[in-house]
């Protein structure tokens, strides 16, 4: 301890100090952009692309409105939102990591999606943008990689317009015990095998299922959205809660 404030932070499994962990990500991001929407399709069985369509129709976005999607990598979420915001509206697309950026933004123009999506490099601990830009903020797959979710959560917030939605999808803890050992073996040997094979890159696969395990769980996490200023907080959960929607609004 250092003044009261941590000095090392988890990276998976590994404790490392929390100056470290940004880069780090950002190395398993950067050697993983390339091959990321391949992998999530072989990984979840293409499970993703439903969580991420329903977490997007349950959002309330509607044509007109700005929203920011953090942490948006490949670009899918942002442009299920496109279609959402419509031409009046707009979308802002940021990720920390620039290869991802690039990656989701040549997507996005080869389906013609450009008009209404704004790419921005950004640390989501840290957002440049004014209290009060955005009607809708989302964060996809990607608050388990921040190295101080309080501190996003808490930008989430100050972002926010008075009525504004916050809205995390992310891997949680399994509910039916009878799930958690094929799922344990699924995260811990085929996940890398996958890795390993298709991207050659087992170990990054190996600390994405380790920072599952290692992310708050669904009533840890409504805590610290609660903690962070946002009110009637809740989540519901997908597949007995290997995937949960958190959700919270400021007033």
């Amino acid at each position: 301890m250092d003044n009261g404030e941590r000095t090392t932070t988890h990276f998976g499994f590994r404790d490392v100090p929390t100056a470290d962990k940004q880069r780090l990500v950002g190395e398993v991001f950067s050697s993983v952009a390339t091959s990321y929407d391949r992998m999530n399709d072989l990984m979840s069985l293409g499970m993703h692309r439903l969580w991420k369509r329903h977490f997007v129709a349950s959002s309330g976005v509607r044509p007109g409105q700005q929203v920011l999607d953090l942490a948006g990598g490949t670009g899918d979420i942002a442009a299920l939102l496109s279609r959402r915001v419509g031409d009046r509206g707009l979308v802002v697309l940021g990720d920390i990591n620039a290869q991802m950026l690039a990656v989701g933004r040549d997507r996005l123009l080869d389906r013609g999606i450009s008009g209404n999506i704004r790419h921005t490099q950004l640390n989501a601990q840290a957002l440049p943008f004014p209290d009060a830009s955005f009607d809708a903020v989302t964060i996809a797959f990607g608050l388990r990689n921040v190295t101080d979710k309080a501190a996003a959560l808490a930008e989430m917030r100050r972002v926010l317009r008075p009525g504004g939605k916050a809205m995390v999808l992310e891997f949680s803890q399994v509910q039916a015990a009878p799930l958690k050992p094929a799922y344990d073996l699924y995260s811990f040997s085929v996940l890398p095998w996958l890795g390993r094979t298709v991207a050659n890159d087992a170990d990054s696969y190996r600390y994405l299922a380790e920072s599952i395990r290692k992310h708050p769980d669904q009533d840890s996490l409504a805590a610290m959205m609660s903690d962070a200023g946002l009110e009637q907080v809740g989540y519901r959960n997908l597949l007995a809660g290997i995937v949960a929607i958190h959700y919270g609004w400021r007033f």
